[in-house]
Formats: C-alpha cells, structure tokens, sequence
C-alpha cells in the first residue's frame, strides 16, 4: 500500500460488538476528559501557588456595615442593602451610592468600600442587583435595566431621602445609572453632584460589540428562548454542572476578567465565587436587557455635573471604545485609563482606581 498507513477501527459487526465498540469509544473518551481535567486541575493548582499574592490573607466579603436590611420592591423582589456611616462625618459631604455589574455583588467594590471606610468622611450605600449576591430573584419575566434604574431609585429613596449623592457604578451598574439618569433626570445637578463609570458601555457600537451582544447577534431570538427554557426546568442542574467545572470557570475568569499576566490569584478565585453565585436563570435572563442596551441619550443629564470614567486598557468585556464613546458624548469628564488592567480594574488595580475616586470626591 502507497502513502502513510492509518490506523481504523474496524466495525462491529454483531449487536455485541457494537456494545464493545461503544463501551470503547466511551472509554476513549473519559480517558480524554479526565486527563483534561486533570490537566485543568495541575495549571490552575500551579497559578494559585504564587508566593507573591499580595491578597492572599485579605477577607474578601467580610467588610463591616452600620446598617442592613432587605428591601422589598413592587414585584416582591427584595434587595439586600448596607450602609456605612461616616466616622468624622463632614457637612455636605455626597453619600457614595455603589452599583455593580453584571454576575457580581456588591463586594466587586471591596478595596473602594474599605478605603472610604478609612477616610470616614462619606457615607457609603451598597446594594446586590436583583438576581445577585444575597438579593432575592425575580419570580417570573426577564430583567430590565429601565427596572435596575427604578431599583437604584428606590435605594436611595430608602437611605439618602435628601442630601448629594455620588453614583459608582461598574459595567451592568453604569448601565444602571444610565437608566437611572433616564428616568429621573432632574435629579442630576441637584442630588446627584457626581458619577463615576467604572468599564461600562452607552450602547452597542460599530466598532465593538459587548461581550453578551456579539452573542446573541450570532445565536438570535430563538436560542435566547431555548437557553430560557433550559435554564427553567434544568437549571439547578446546569447550575452543578458550572460548579463541577469549577476549574475551567477560574482560568477563564482569569483571561477575561483580568489584563496582568499575573493576576492575584485571590482576586482571581473571589471574582469566580461571585461569577458562580450568579445563577444560570438570573443570567440569561439579563442577556435580552443587556444585548439591547443603548442609552447615549440619557448621558446628556450627566452633561452639567462632574463625571469621572475609568477603564482597563486591556479590558475584553466592555472594551476601550466603550469608555472613548462617553467621553466623547461628555467632553468635560476626566478619563482615566489604567494600564494592563481588565474587567474588574477596580479590584486588578485597586490603588490607581481609588486614587482617582478620591480625588475625584475631593473636589466636589
């Protein structure tokens, strides 16, 4: 015979050599997942074994609050909400409003929190997003941003009914605001005397899409719908099948989320245990909410007070031009992009982010 030889594996010719046939070919493959989980398992063992973490002893989810409580909305959702009162309160001083993003909590704020904690000068308000952290979920229906705005309202409402306030919101949380500012734009420039926006987006763009936007523009409506169904009466199961896989989730947190070639491995495995806290449900049934996002117009109520945005130039979620974008529609704002940053800048690079906040509250 000409040419390379191959090797094949003959057919089964008899009901009993199909079995034998399939029981190898599931064999094969089982041999190959193992190893690659075995594989997953050594790297990701590898990566977290950094002598260098300079997080590693940090108790992430253990900051201290004055108040907490639930608040119930009108669709029966309750909202986890904390407060943190002012050590060496100063008159005038803006409470500081904190809105996460997507598949977090109010925990992707750790280092700002901490920080304004230790000053003592502001008073801080922190709260998980519907479907997040320990706030309750909707019981039926998809999210909405245009609800995440009437939620942010409905805070501070609650725990700022009068005074300044400064909104941080970070990916999904500046959406929020925008939602917010949307809906209430006379409060901007009377109550609101300033916003940070932490790697969000305005709207899609037609240079870059968002990361649940390019998806869903490949997959359509209808897979929506299917992922929805899925996650309606098996999503306990995908649920265990995300924490079965948990070692594939940490090294993709970690080359999406990040942009240092060696990220924290602590700040690596707290972003993934908020990630797999987020459940499959509350997930795709923010892809709509999220996918048709676009809120450049509602950016002109930010026009006439202070606005700071702040992106990771090596952010992969909400790219750069995201962040060009805002600023572009708000000329005045200061633009502060950090160098081998991702997603979660605020966390990856902690000190440069809150030297910008503080900076930024202390000339309002």
């Amino acid at each position: 015979m000409t040419g390379p030889s191959r090797f094949r594996i003959p057919r089964p010719r008899t009901a009993a050599g199909k079995v034998a046939g399939a029981l190898a070919t599931v064999g094969v493959a089982a041999a190959g997942l193992a190893a690659g989980v075995a594989t997953e398992r050594a790297l990701v063992r590898r990566l977290k074994a950094d002598p260098t973490d300079r997080y590693a002893d940090e108790a992430f989810g253990e900051l201290p609050c004055d108040e907490s409580f639930r608040l119930e909305l009108p669709d029966g959702t309750d909202i986890h909400v904390e407060v943190v009162e002012p050590t060496r309160p100063v008159p005038g001083r803006p409470t500081v409003v904190l809105v996460h993003g997507f598949c977090l909590d109010m925990g992707t704020f750790h280092f700002q929190r901490k920080m304004l904690a230790e000053r003592g000068d502001h008073r801080i308000v922190a709260y998980d997003q519907p479907g997040h952290g320990r706030s309750g979920r909707l019981e039926s229906g998809e999210y909405d941003l245009a609800a995440l705005g009437a939620t942010l309202r409905r805070v501070i409402d609650r725990t700022v009914p009068e005074g300044p306030l400064v909104l941080v919101g970070h990916s999904m949380g500046g959406m929020t605001i925008m939602a917010f500012a949307e809906l209430c734009p006379e409060l901007f420039g009377d109550r609101v005397v300033g916003t940070v926006l932490i790697a969000t987006s305005g709207g899609v763009l037609a240079e870059t899409r968002l990361a649940a936007s390019a998806l869903l523009g490949r997959v359509g409506g209808p897979v929506l719908q299917m992922a929805s169904n899925a996650t309606r009466y098996g999503g306990t199961v995908i649920d265990k099948a995300r924490q079965s896989t948990s070692n594939v989730a940490w090294l993709l947190t970690r080359r999406y989320g990040f942009g240092s070639r060696r990220p924290s491995p602590a700040l690596v495995s707290y972003v993934e245990r908020m990630n797999s806290r987020t459940s499959a449900d509350t997930v795709t049934r923010y892809l709509r909410t999220l996918a048709a996002h676009s809120r450049f117009p509602a950016l002109a109520a930010l026009s006439g007070t202070p606005v700071l945005v702040v992106v990771g130039d090596k952010d992969m979620i909400t790219p750069v031009v995201h962040s060009d974008e805002i600023v572009r529609r708000l000329p005045h704002a200061r633009y502060v992009k950090i160098p081998d940053s991702g997603h979660v800048v605020m966390l990856e690079h902690a000190d440069e982010v809150n030297a910008a906040l503080a900076q930024f509250l202390g000339v309002l």
